[in-house]
């Protein structure tokens, strides 16, 4: 294993639990092996921890042990795997929820990988070319821990990657494979590019829509993608749900998750088209909506406008607001690694303070049970949601 030296302010990072490498941390960036294990050193050659090469947008690698007498071999990934099942053992014997996310990047302890769990077939998401590399040993580790797979999938979302997604082995799964949350039955499609069509990591928020929010309200489903939160919506009593996406087959697969729960879909608005088009439709014809969902992507890019949650996000809560109902829910989401809950909190409270329009914060969610995180990695719980209620 190659040793590789790294600079005192990486050196106290890591002993403090920080998981991340980036090229600056070396004294010798030109010694980085894309997928190469390594032994990392203090400026005095002792012993700081073990971990791999991995270029990631801005991380050049992950730590992967802290712990010298560590081989990182089969074995160790092995017991990772082994760990990770065990953590989620009441997410395996719960009948109304079948899919969930069974290993989470370094909040597992292998950053740059996520592996989720659809009713028995696992979906390997590798990050980087570094982790990639070193799949045969990783996926050989898993098959032994976890023996009872039906099938395994793989996405790649690292740059010039061989493919986007691919079937590896086992089983193939029926497409769509049909799987539950609390309950409400999803179509997923395993093998069609990075997504699946629904985002495991807003299930306790569909839960709550389905339990509490929803009831007799009229929603609006912003970036509504295939329709999950306005499904949730429905199934928990949404007198209507209107959907809206730029996604040319958005208003197919929202179609398609209404009917498999049973649900006419023509009961529910699907359109084609920009959100700030709709709202400014909306707010041209006086509609008004009691709960409203935004969960946008990180970034986006339409033929009429560029929309970054970090630039405009307290746009869109400002439009959204003034067609929300006096009393309605606002629930405000967002995945981006770059912004903090403190930051995004304020993009959302600076749309009500420029419109001054009273609301009160009703609940706070950020990741879910099943995706483990790192408490020394800012990055690692990088769900934030807001549900604010206006007052007036």
């Amino acid at each position: 294993m190659k040793v590789l030296r790294i600079k005192e302010l990486a050196t106290d990072r890591i002993k403090k639990g920080y998981p991340m490498l980036e090229e600056l941390d070396f004294f010798d960036k030109k010694e980085l092996v894309e997928g190469e294990f390594v032994r990392l050193v203090d400026n005095h050659y002792k012993f700081v921890a073990l971990g791999y090469i991995g270029n990631e947008k801005k991380t050049a690698g992950w730590v992967l042990s802290l712990d010298d007498s560590d081989k990182i071999d089969y074995a160790f990934f092995d017991r990772l795997f082994r760990m990770a099942r065990e953590r989620r053992s009441a997410f395996y014997a719960d009948e109304k929820t079948t899919a969930f996310r069974m290993f989470n990047g370094d909040g597992d302890g292998i950053g740059g990988l996520t592996i989720d769990y659809y009713n028995g077939y696992y979906i390997f998401s590798w990050y980087s070319e570094g982790i990639y590399e070193n799949k045969d040993m990783i996926l050989k580790a898993f098959k032994v821990a976890i023996p009872d797979f039906k099938g395994i999938y793989e996405k790649c979302h690292y740059p010039n990657a061989p493919h986007k997604s691919k079937f590896v082995e086992g089983d193939k799964a029926e497409e769509p494979i049909i799987i539950l949350e609390n309950g409400i039955r999803y179509n997923a499609y395993l093998n069609e590019g990075w997504m699946t069509g629904l985002f495991l990591d807003q299930r306790n928020v569909r839960n709550k829509i389905m339990e509490e929010w929803g009831l007799g309200r009229k929603v609006l489903n912003a970036f509504s993608y295939t329709g999950a939160f306005s499904v949730a919506a429905a199934m928990g009593g949404a007198v209507k749900t209107v959907n809206v996406d730029v996604a040319n087959r958005s208003k197919e697969r929202t179609k398609e998750q209404f009917e498999v729960n049973g649900l006419d879909s023509e009961q529910h608005e699907i359109r084609k088209m920009d959100i700030f088009d709709y709202l400014d439709y909306a707010r041209k014809h006086q509609l008004q909506f009691d709960l409203i969902v935004l969960d946008p992507p990180t970034f986006a890019r339409t033929k009429k406008r560029t929309f970054s949650v970090e630039k405009n996000y307290t746009e869109l809560v400002k439009e959204a607001i003034q067609i929300l109902a006096p009393g309605g829910l606002i629930i405000t989401s967002t995945n981006a690694r770059t912004v903090s809950r403190d930051e995004f909190f304020g993009s959302v409270n600076l749309a009500f303070e420029e419109l001054d329009v009273d609301a009160y914060l009703v609940e706070e969610f950020s990741l879910p049970e099943d995706f483990a995180v790192n408490s020394q990695n800012p990055n690692s719980n990088y769900l934030k949601v807001f549900v604010l209620e206006k007052t007036k």
